[in-house]
């Protein structure tokens, strides 16, 4: 278990050979995931579009084209009737997301509070993602029994003023902070295909895996190109790129959560079981992932007994 990793050491192990890293990242998860358990999430999008961020691959940004706002925020009893139907459907955890800049205290916030506590009570893990927020909501969060708060770096250090402009990279990093002080889980990992090096994906990685602990949870994204946003024209992410990032991160981070997440839709079936072989434990499980697609439940359910690995079952204490 490390927490010293280089940016150069990190990029060496982006470029091994495909075989020799994948061996690798074999030997580290086999160690820490005895019996190749794999966490299936359930993400909704609780308050779509209209968010006052201008990140350059979001559909859900005011600032751009795409914006898919006019959707009313909806109420607590539809969103744990979701949250049951997913526990239904196999689901481990439920995370919700608020397209907000931060979080809005008053009755949007005691909802979320209502939902996080409903969540807890159903046995499945809850987490949210809902932009920044104050020590005293973090708080409140970890009293309401959350489990994990998502707040995702996104990209390297280096390459983020070129996506985000709205939010600083030190803010995502205080943010984060926050999240830790108030004894929650932290969800927090990046996206690949939107114009950065290699480097840049090692740099994201360097910051990730610098953390003490490392976070509890790794979304690894592949960019959706969505049209109405300045990376729509970003070409296709290479497949064995996200093989390779996912296996770095479990080299990296033995322990944590490798969140196959956005970008799985169009992955083939292998693609996807390589994926799992290279070290990630979790899916995104359902039809949608906020606003873009999702492989639904059926062809999730045979993805996993292709590949053999067996869902997690275990209830989650209130």
């Amino acid at each position: 278990m490390r927490h010293d990793w280089s940016t150069a050491e990190i990029q060496a192990l982006l470029e091994l050979p495909l075989m020799d890293l994948l061996w690798q990242a074999q030997e580290v998860h086999r160690q820490a995931n005895p019996g190749y358990r794999v966490q299936l999430a359930s993400l909704l999008s609780v308050k779509t579009g209209g968010c006052e961020e201008d990140c350059a691959y979001c559909p859900q940004s005011m600032h751009n084209s795409s914006d898919v706002a006019g959707q009313p925020e909806l109420e607590v009893e539809p969103v744990l009737a979701r949250a049951r139907a997913a526990k239904e459907a196999g689901a481990h955890r439920f995370c919700m997301g608020w397209a907000w800049r931060d979080i809005r205290d008053g009755a949007p916030f005691e909802a979320m509070l209502s939902m996080v506590r409903g969540v807890r009570e159903l046995g499945m893990e809850a987490c949210v993602t809902a932009g920044m927020l104050t020590d005293s909501q973090a708080a409140r969060l970890a009293e309401a029994g959350l489990t994990s708060y998502n707040h995702n770096l996104d990209t390297s250090p280096e390459h983020y003023d070129r996506i985000i402009t709205t939010r600083t990279y030190e803010e995502r990093l205080e943010t984060l902070a926050r999240v830790r002080k108030a004894g929650i889980s932290m969800c927090c990992g990046g996206i690949i295909g939107m114009g950065e090096s290699l480097t840049d994906r090692a740099s994201l990685l360097q910051v990730l895996a610098s953390m003490n602990p490392h976070p509890e949870s790794v979304p690894i994204n592949a960019l959706v190109a969505v049209e109405g946003t300045p990376l729509e024209e970003q070409p296709a992410v290479d497949p064995l790129d996200l093989v390779r990032m996912v296996a770095v991160a479990r080299i990296l981070m033995p322990h944590s959560r490798v969140r196959l997440s956005a970008g799985r839709e169009t992955m083939s079936r292998e693609g996807q079981v390589l994926c799992l072989l290279a070290g990630a434990d979790s899916i995104f499980y359902g039809e949608t992932l906020l606003t873009t697609g999702n492989p639904d439940v059926e062809a999730d359910q045979q993805l996993m007994a292709l590949a053999g690995v067996t869902p997690w079952q275990e209830q989650v204490p209130a």
